[in-house]
């Protein structure tokens, strides 16, 4: 996986145990310049100064000077979720797009979050995009990927926890009682939480927003 931006490379290439991830490290002179205490002795094998015009050949968006080929992103299995000693999670059911998905990771590790569940299919998966706009937050929370999302919140359930979701005609937020084990569910960004994922939730919350705003989006 590429990951490119300054923010988000910089706190790779700081974090001594993902530069163990860093397969190699395209940058141009410039940023290389600047930027030369990021390059430790034991990457610099790897780094490879490349002209401008061809870090955009390889990156699909602004790369700013630097590029980072990564391994793969591990995600982990429901299994080993929920073997784990946590009490909030968030589900997201079926975000297609990526800055969303960056953002809802950012905030989610902002409010300490534990995990987020996605489905393997129709929902933006960790890519670029997803870890340059959550500024490298996709390695600081869990990310579990699933087949079906019902048979997940069943589990979860099982496990102790509580699911709400996110609609815009449910109980204002504030009047819940938030304590235990939490999962909040944040659906598509045009057809919101599906049917059967609503019926299976406990409680639908809504935050109140003014008549002048229609909506606010899933991040």
């Amino acid at each position: 996986m590429l990951v490119y931006g300054k923010n988000v490379s910089e706190r790779i290439l700081k974090d001594e145990n993902l530069c163990r991830n860093i397969k190699t490290i395209y940058t141009d002179e410039v940023f290389f310049k600047k930027n030369s205490l990021l390059f430790n002795n034991y990457l610099k094998s790897k780094i490879k100064i490349k002209r401008n015009f061809e870090l955009d050949n390889l990156a699909k968006g602004v790369h700013q000077g630097i590029i980072l080929d990564m391994e793969d992103y591990q995600y982990i299995s429901l299994d080993e979720l929920v073997q784990k000693d946590i009490d909030s999670v968030i589900i997201l059911d079926h975000i297609v797009d990526p800055h969303n998905f960056g953002a809802i990771i950012r905030t989610a590790v902002a409010a300490g979050i534990d995990a987020i569940i996605v489905p393997n299919d129709r929902q933006v998966l960790v890519n670029s995009t997803v870890a340059k706009t959550s500024v490298g937050a996709i390695y600081d929370i869990d990310i579990v990927l699933v087949t079906n999302l019902n048979n997940t919140i069943k589990k979860l359930k099982d496990n102790g926890f509580w699911i709400y979701g996110t609609v815009m005609n449910g109980e204002n937020y504030t009047n819940i009682d938030y304590s235990g084990k939490v999962c909040l569910v944040i659906g598509n960004e045009e057809k919101g939480i599906s049917k059967l994922v609503k019926e299976n939730c406990d409680y639908l919350v809504t935050i109140p927003i003014s008549s002048k705003i229609d909506s606010l989006n899933a991040s």
